[in-house]
């Protein structure tokens, strides 16, 4: 079985999430993983699994200006294109399982994240939504609480479940 992991990251952490989450991927699936600028524009048509994930930047998906915000406020660089970008422009050869995950400061209440909006655009362009997590940053710019790279793994692994193969 086949998984691909693409991500979006500004400051390293939605990265190292992306990676930990492929480590647990990868004691069931065979795993291809990259940023969205590398990504392209056709989902392999053996993958079984796409797994995506990015910054929440105001309260949803980075676009343009957020990207370039986070520049200015120190990010290493702003890629090209955003999760969005690549979700609205993906093509499908059928319905596909997509899993989300995002990063985003520990707060009570969010009233949005990348991962649910993500999943909501994924479902507009014939992705089938199967699990979105949020995974948490001390700030803006970092770095991971404790533990999340664990969580992510676990949630990696935890996959498994979510798709037939």
């Amino acid at each position: 079985m086949k998984t691909v992991v693409i991500y979006e990251s500004m400051f390293g952490n939605t990265r190292d999430i992306a990676r930990a989450a492929a480590e647990g991927l990868a004691e069931w699936s065979d795993v291809s993983i990259t940023d969205v600028d590398g990504a392209g524009a056709t989902v392999p048509s053996d993958a079984a699994l796409v797994v995506a994930g990015g910054p929440t930047h105001a309260f949803s998906m980075s676009r343009d200006t957020t990207r370039h915000d986070a520049v200015s406020r120190g990010a290493v660089r702003a890629t090209a294109r955003g999760l969005r970008d690549w979700l609205e422009g993906v093509t499908l050869a059928g319905p596909m399982p997509l899993a989300t995950f995002d990063t985003h400061a520990k707060q009570r209440w969010v009233p949005g994240s990348a991962s649910r909006a993500a999943a909501k655009e994924g479902r507009a362009h014939g992705f089938v939504p199967v699990a979105s997590v949020s995974f948490y940053v001390a700030d803006m710019q970092g770095p991971l609480l404790a533990g999340e790279l664990e969580r992510a793994r676990h949630w990696g692994r935890s996959l498994q479940s979510k798709v037939r193969g």
